[in-house]
């Protein structure tokens, strides 16, 4: 049995995880040294974990086309961020028109609703096309093709929007009746706050029922399973993958609209970041796994918002929350270190892979 147990631990293993373990222990001293210094208020956590929450909801909806891609196909989507892109960006277009116009003040909830469908049709045709132009041709090709490819497809995305909409940012309209405060228990909240964690949590609801209890839902996760199989069963693979780059798109375009509300500004190159962490959400939650997507995003988000303060402040680091990238990386690190299938993640087979 010690043999065993000796020949399967390496060298290697040893070492992440005594990292893992400097990782923690710093975590755990710096959290103990920023409460006990007492320099944040109930209030100020308040609004981290608020704040957190929001962004890892949007976090949580561009990450579940990741992991339903990575479910049906077994490859890595990474234009997905740039479908991010594409529906906001669009969307600005119609936004600033209904704004110049009044109708935005005078029928907000219409408008957004308006902004909202935009966002997410165009989202939708270019996850489609990408699936039918770009990954479709290369379904049986070894998987390093479909990975360049994706990249290749992610720059295309990116300067095609460039000259179609220019390099500049643009400023979204505002939603006046979004930028009250509300009180809630005797903390106050932004109300477009409210509406990105309300709106994401039900998308992701709506999606997950979607997914678990209908017919098509069954047949993409019989896809996903075994397509051989599926396809002795009478179900139409490329249908399946065709739905599930739609339904990847349209939470996408739902989330670029969220992201817009809270940060007020939109261009070419917006859907890199929150695309590499969503992607980074889908892979701490658990690759392939819909609710380990949504928990790697969320968790994400908060670990953004009220990591900085809480594991640097204490440790006298300056300017904390420039660091909040750095962070969420090492606490991805730390995560896979102990379980490297994810929070969610299951062992993949052989054949899976």
């Amino acid at each position: 049995m010690r043999q065993r147990w000796e020949e399967s631990i390496k060298v290697t293993d040893i070492l992440m995880w005594l990292i893992g373990a400097a990782i923690l222990a710093l975590i755990v001293s710096g959290s103990i040294a920023t409460l006990a210094a007492g320099r944040y208020t109930s209030r100020h956590w308040f609004d981290f974990i608020i704040f957190g929450l929001a962004q890892g909801s949007i976090y949580a909806l561009i990450a579940m086309g990741y992991t339903m891609v990575y479910g049906t196909l077994r490859m890595i989507n990474f234009a997905h961020g740039e479908v991010f892109m594409s529906g906001p960006y669009t969307a600005y277009f119609v936004a600033a028109s209904l704004n110049n116009s009044g109708f935005l003040d005078r029928q907000p909830i219409v408008s957004l609703l308006i902004v909202f469908i935009v966002s997410m049709a165009t989202s939708t045709l270019i996850a489609v096309l990408l699936e039918r132009v770009a990954y479709r041709p290369l379904r049986n090709a070894p998987r390093l093709v479909p990975l360049i490819t994706a990249i290749g497809a992610s720059f295309f995305l990116q300067y095609t929007f460039r000259g179609l909409y220019g390099s500049g940012f643009q400023a979204y309209p505002t939603v006046k009746i979004l930028e009250s405060p509300m009180v809630i228990g005797g903390f106050r909240i932004l109300k477009f706050q409210a509406v990105v964690i309300g709106a994401a949590a039900f998308l992701m609801i709506s999606l997950y029922t979607f997914i678990q209890r209908t017919r098509v839902g069954k047949a993409i996760r019989a896809v996903s399973e075994d397509k051989e199989v599926a396809t002795l069963m009478g179900i139409n693979i490329d249908r399946m993958i065709v739905t599930t780059f739609v339904i990847g798109g349209m939470a996408a375009g739902a989330a670029g609209v969220l992201y817009a509300l809270m940060f007020k500004q939109v261009h070419f190159f917006m859907g890199f970041v929150p695309g590499i962490k969503a992607f980074t959400a889908a892979v701490l939650g658990g690759i392939g796994n819909i609710p380990g997507a949504m928990l790697g995003g969320i968790f994400l988000g908060l670990v953004e918002s009220v990591g900085p303060s809480l594991f640097l402040d204490g440790l006298g680091i300056v300017a904390p929350y420039q660091l909040k990238d750095a962070i969420a990386f090492t606490l991805l690190v730390l995560v896979l270190i102990f379980r490297p299938t994810g929070i969610l993640g299951e062992r993949l087979a052989i054949k899976k892979a």
